[in-house]
């Protein structure tokens, strides 16, 4: 039941994005915003509605793996621009992973949370890992890495045209480096080089703070726990 649920919702749903072209109206806002009550009112758990669902998520891997043909396409812009690519996501990595984890802290969260919201802005593959291995609550990471993705993919392009950001490499790498693949599903429908672009800073960003995630965490660990800071010089 939940399946075919999801799927009338879900087309609903794009068919109300491609008839008005609002950034707001975007069709997994609109399909949570929907289903997520019929869930709750049902009397439903996320357990019996994920079961239902699997064959959706399943098709996930597929999903971001056929992301390689467009990027392969753009093999000649990635060649010619390596040295930036990387640059570019190692900084959206750490920036990324510090910047959430302060506002965690500053909002008087503890570490356990500031662990689970470190990895909030890349793929969820890649973020219940790494919350898992610092320390995280995978399941507030899972909530989060949705919010950093609709909020990329809501006010992402929104933001660059005020700023007048033009390029399809800069344009493409923000977006994937900062929403995953709900970000990047923007770019895809928005243009198809930024789409590419953006599911390569998806993977790279990815890797990047898998390997770092721990390494960040642990300073941050260090600082937290050091007050003031000339207890933690002796």
């Amino acid at each position: 039941m939940w399946l075919i649920a999801t799927l009338v919702v879900y087309f609903i749903a794009r068919h109300i994005a491609l008839k008005l072209r609002h950034p707001i109206f975007n069709p997994l806002l609109i399909s949570l915003l929907v289903l997520m009550p019929m869930v709750i009112y049902s009397g439903n758990t996320y357990k019996e509605y994920f079961d239902q669902n699997k064959a959706i998520n399943f098709m996930l891997g597929p999903a971001v793996i056929a992301l390689a043909y467009p990027l392969y396409e753009q093999m000649h812009v990635i060649k010619r621009h390596w040295k930036t690519i990387l640059l570019a996501c190692l900084g959206a990595s750490l920036l990324s992973m510090t910047l959430g984890t302060t506002f965690a802290l500053l909002a008087g969260g503890d570490l356990q949370i500031a662990a689970s919201v470190l990895p909030k802005s890349i793929s969820t593959p890649f973020a219940l890992g790494t919350a898992e291995h610092i320390g995280g609550i995978p399941a507030v990471t899972a909530a989060l890495v949705v919010v950093a993705g609709l909020f990329g993919a809501l006010i992402g392009y929104p933001l660059l045209n005020i700023m007048k950001i033009k390029s399809s490499l800069a344009r493409g790498l923000s977006i994937g480096a900062v929403s995953h693949a709900i970000g990047t599903a923007k770019a895809a429908e928005t243009h198809y080089q930024e789409g590419a672009l953006s599911s390569l800073a998806l993977v790279i960003c990815g890797i990047m703070t898998a390997i770092l995630a721990p390494f960040v965490f642990h300073v941050i660990e260090f600082f937290v726990n050091c007050s003031p800071i000339s207890t933690c010089i002796k």
